[in-house]
């Protein structure tokens, strides 16, 4: 895996982190409160949501990281205890009550765990047997012409 792509994810996961922290710790806790008991409870499981989904995808880039630098073995990173973790799932329903800037943290975490996800089954694949999409551009260019 090209250690660009894996930095330039791994500043998307902290800067994520960064705000989910800022937001449900400190400017989310208005909106929260305004919320009814239920709600505010949902919120907080939400939050929780959000900040595993953000340590599973930071752990598993740090593990890219080490397989980059040499510090872990490739066939080491396969190891299941070094794989990304579930995503908790939210439902769309808990999704609507929740105050707009929840929702979209909820759906970034979700967005951004759903790539890494893409990635780590890649990882299962031989590289060669993976789609290459410029094989495919020239594959369909030579049945055009």
């Amino acid at each position: 895996m090209q250690r660009r792509l894996v930095d330039s994810l791994y500043v998307e996961a902290m800067v994520l982190a960064d705000e989910a922290r800022a937001y449900f710790d400190e400017a989310g806790r208005a909106e929260r409160e305004a919320l009814d008991p239920l709600t505010r409870v949902t919120f907080s499981c939400e939050s929780l949501k959000v900040t595993t989904r953000l340590m599973h995808i930071i752990a598993w880039l740090l593990t890219q990281r080490a397989v980059s630098a040499g510090e872990l073995r490739p066939r080491d990173a396969l190891d299941p205890s070094r794989r990304l973790g579930d995503a908790p799932v939210t439902d769309a329903p808990v999704l609507a009550a929740l105050p707009a800037r929840a929702q979209a943290m909820i759906a970034a975490s979700a967005d951004l765990h759903r790539r890494i996800a893409k990635l780590d089954l890649a990882q299962e694949q031989p590289a060669d047997t993976l789609p290459s999409p410029a094989r495919s551009m020239q594959q369909r260019l030579a049945l055009a012409f």
